[in-house]
């Protein structure tokens, strides 16, 4: 039995980009195309198939621990970038400023699909999504550079509508205007998860 479930439910690539140099800046530049090996993209610099952890797994790890690169992509959706938008009292977000690999556009509740989904484009390449990405204050710190007195907002306003961090499974590329399918597990919620959340439930 397939472990996994095709759905009817797809996502058009709006924007592409990658980030070079993460030493230098956050910023994604933007690309008309992105080539995807089991790395990630080539020319990223979030890319490896490890990576030192960071604080988001000390509770799994101490810091700078090499753990295999779960965020090999960080994946938006249009929608959910326009409404943080709104809520910041701006026009738009610019996805260079949050260092954005991929612009999605078309899946509802895009931040909160299912972890292990996978989004599967035209030649087969094929994503894994690992979790929601939360949000920080390093794309604060861009877009307050850019538009003073307004960095400050981006963090609650983005809560819930970061996007998620994904890794690739089968390589492949990634061109604007490609459809994305959408697979998710094919098993019921556990039926523990408020109970082990706790408080945060």
């Amino acid at each position: 039995m397939p472990a996994l479930k095709p759905t009817a439910f797809s996502a058009t690539v709006t924007w592409l980009g990658r980030v070079a140099d993460r030493s230098a800046a956050l910023n994604s530049t933007p690309a008309d195309s992105l080539t995807l090996g089991f790395a990630g993209p080539e020319g990223e610099a979030h890319g490896g198939r490890t990576r030192p952890s960071c604080s988001r797994v000390l509770a799994q790890h101490p810091r700078d621990t090499e753990i295999a690169n779960v965020r090999q992509l960080s994946i938006v959706s249009a929608e959910e970038m326009d409404a943080t938008a709104a809520e910041m009292g701006i026009e738009a977000l610019n996805p260079e400023w949050l260092g954005v690999s991929v612009v999605v556009s078309g899946l509802p509740d895009f931040a909160h699909l299912p972890p292990s989904s996978r989004l599967q484009g035209p030649d087969g390449v094929t994503l894994v999504v690992d979790m929601e990405n939360r949000p920080c204050n390093l794309p604060a710190r861009v877009i307050e550079d850019l538009l003073p007195g307004i960095g400050k907002k981006f963090k609650a306003a983005a809560r819930g509508r970061r996007g998620v961090t994904a890794w690739v499974e089968r390589p492949g590329r990634l061109n604007l205007g490609d459809s994305l399918t959408l697979h998710i597990p094919d098993q019921p919620v556990w039926t523990h998860l408020a109970e082990a959340r706790g408080a945060d439930a």
